[in-house]
C-alpha cells in the first residue's frame, strides 16, 4: 500500500493533487497553486477563444460549449468532487427557471439560490474550521448565486413586468426569452468567470458569444466613426492575523503600536484579491468581453466587468469611496436584486443580503454591524464640516490628507473581524481597542446634528414603483 504524503499546509486541497511537486518546492498552499494555474491557463485560453473561436469564424452553440467545457474542468481541477454543489445548484435553479411563472422565477430562483449557498458556508465551517484553506468550493458558488439571482431577476423584468415600471437599466437589460439549457450553463459556468468572477449581466454574455457584443455597446454611445457601422503575495508568517490577538499584542504593545500593526496586516491580506480580481478582468478583456463602448474622448474602454479600482482604494478619502471600489460587481449585483427592489429600508437590507452571501461566520457580521455605524458617522462628519475646508487649497489638501489617514485606519478596525471570521478573536481584538471606532462613532451619530447632503442621493425609483408596498 503507497504511503500517503506527508500532511502539510501546502499539500491541503479539495482539488487536483498533481501539482503538489510544485507547491511543495514554491512554499505556496497547494489550492492558490491549483487557482493560479487555471487563471493562467484561462488567460491563453482566452485568447485562443477570441483568434479561433470567434464569432465570424465558428456558431455560437460551439462558443458556448468550448467556454463551458474548460469552466466545468477548472472548477473540478480545483475543488474536485465539492464541485457537485455548482453544478446542483445550477440543475436546481433551472429547473425553476423552466418550471416556475414570470411572475415568481425570481423569487424562486432567490431563495434556492441563497438558501443553498447558506447551507454551504454552514457546513464549512465544520469542513474547513475557519477557513484554513484560502480557497474553497464556496468561492464559484457565490459567483453562480450572483449569476442565478441576476438572470432571473432579469427575465422577470422582460416577461413578468410592465415596460413602464422599469428603470432605464432595468429596461436595458431585461431578458425577453428564457434561456436554453446550453445558454444557461454557459452563462453560469464558463471558464471566464467561474472561479472567480465577477457577475456579468446574460445579455451582454449572450451578445458577446453572438458576436453583437462590441457593435452593441458602440450603439449606446452613438459611435460614428467612419468604419464602424454595424505589491506581491505576502508570506502567510510575515503579517500573521492570529498575532491580532496574541498576549504582547493584547496586554503590552500600546495602543499607537496596535492601530499600526492592524493597519499592516488589514493591507498584506488585500493583494491576494487584487491578483485575482485583476486576473480574471484580463481572461474576460483578452476574450473580448470586457468592452464597454467609448468614453467623452472617443477612447474605447475596457472595464465592463472590472471589479476593483486599486488607485482608487488606496487613495479613498472616504468609506463610501473606498466600497464603491472594492469588488464593484458585487456591488453593482445587490443594487440590482435587493437595494433598487425592496419597499423598505433599502440600505440595511442590502448590507444584511451581502453578509448573508459572504456567509455565516460571526465575523462577517462584525464586520457588517460596524460598517453601519461607520458609515453613518462618516457621513455626519463630512456633511457638517467638509464645506469649512472647501475655502482654500491648502485647506482642502489638509482635509484629504486627513480624511485619507482616517478613512484607511477605519477600514483596517472593520473589516478585521472579516479576515479572524470567529467571536473570540474578533471581540479580543475590539477590547484590546478599547472598541475605540464603536464608540466614536456612537458619539457622532448621536450628537452631532443631521445636516442635509449636497446633493439628492436617493436611490432612482420610477414614478410607478414610489408607492409600491411589494417586492416586484
Amino acid at each position: 500500500m503507497a504511503a500517503e504524503p506527508p500532511p502539510s499546509f501546502s499539500y491541503r486541497t479539495t482539488g487536483s493533487t498533481c501539482l503538489h511537486p510544485l507547491s511543495e518546492l514554491l512554499g505556496i498552499p497547494l489550492d492558490q497553486v491549483n487557482f493560479v494555474t487555471c487563471q493562467l491557463f484561462a488567460l491563453f485560453a482566452a485568447f485562443w477563444f477570441r483568434s479561433y473561436l470567434s464569432p465570424g469564424k465558428t456558431s455560437p452553440d460551439v462558443r458556448h460549449v468550448f467556454a463551458t467545457i474548460f469552466g466545468i474542468y477548472f472548477v473540478i481541477f480545483c475543488f474536485g468532487w465539492y464541485s457537485v454543489h455548482l453544478f446542483v445548484l445550477v440543475l436546481m435553479c433551472y429547473g425553476i427557471m423552466v418550471t416556475a411563472s414570470a411572475s415568481n422565477v425570481h423569487r424562486y430562483s432567490f431563495f434556492v439560490a441563497m438558501g443553498y449557498l447558506t447551507i454551504c458556508h454552514i457546513s464549512r465551517i465544520y469542513i474547513f474550521h475557519y477557513g484554513i484553506l484560502t480557497t474553497d468550493f464556496s468561492g464559484p458558488l457565490m459567483i453562480v448565486t450572483q449569476k442565478i439571482t441576476t438572470l432571473a431577476f432579469q427575465v422577470h423584468d422582460g416577461l413578468g413586468r410592465k415596460a413602464e415600471d422599469l428603470s432605464t437599466e432595468q429596461h436595458r437589460l431585461a431578458v425577453k426569452a428564457k434561456p436554453s439549457f446550453l445558454e444557461y450553463v454557459s452563462y453560469l459556468l464558463n471558464f471566464m468567470s467561474v472561479i472567480a468572477g465577477p457577475c456579468n449581466n446574460f445579455k451582454e454574455y449572450i451578445a458577446f458569444i453572438e458576436g453583437r457584443h462590441i457593435h452593441m455597446k458602440l450603439l449606446e454611445v452613438n459611435w460614428k466613426e467612419e468604419g464602424f457601422h454595424s505589491l506581491p503575495e505576502p508570506s502567510p508568517t510575515t503579517f500573521p492575523v492570529t498575532c491580532l490577538v496574541d498576549d504582547w499584542f493584547v496586554h503590552k504593545a500600546n495602543f499607537l503600536t496596535r492601530l499600526c500593526y492592524l493597519y499592516v496586516v488589514m493591507q498584506a491580506s488585500k493583494p491576494k484579491y487584487y491578483f485575482a480580481w485583476t486576473l480574471a478582468d484580463a481572461v474576460n478583456n483578452a476574450a473580448g468581453f470586457g468592452f464597454s463602448g467609448v468614453d467623452k474622448n472617443g477612447n474605447f474602454c475596457w472595464d465592463l466587468l472590472s471589479n476593483l479600482n486599486i488607485w482608487k482604494i488606496e487613495t479613498a478619502t472616504s468609506f463610501k469611496m473606498y466600497l464603491e471600489n472594492w469588488n464593484i460587481q458585487t456591488a453593482t449585483w445587490l443594487k440590482r436584486v435587493c437595494y433598487e427592489r425592496v419597499p423598505w429600508y433599502p440600505t440595511v437590507l442590502t448590507f444584511i443580503l451581502s453578509a448573508l452571501w459572504h456567509g455565516v461566520y460571526p465575523g462577517y457580521y462584525f464586520t457588517f454591524l460596524t460598517g453601519i455605524l461607520v458609515t453613518l458617522a462618516a457621513r455626519t462628519v463630512r456633511n457638517n464640516y467638509r464645506h469649512y475646508f472647501l475655502s482654500s487649497k491648502a485647506l482642502k489638501v489638509f482635509y484629504d490628507i486627513v480624511t485619507w489617514a482616517v478613512t484607511q485606519l477605519a477600514v483596517s478596525y472593520t473589516v478585521a473581524p472579516f479576515v479572524m471570521l470567529a467571536i473570540e478573536p474578533t471581540i479580543s481584538l475590539y477590547k484590546s481597542m478599547y472598541f475605540y471606532l464603536h464608540v466614536i462613532s456612537l458619539l457622532i451619530i448621536l450628537f452631532l446634528p443631521i445636516k442635509p447632503q449636497a446633493h439628492n442621493q436617493r436611490r432612482p425609483q420610477t414614478l410607478n414603483s414610489v408607492n409600491k408596498k411589494k417586492i416586484d
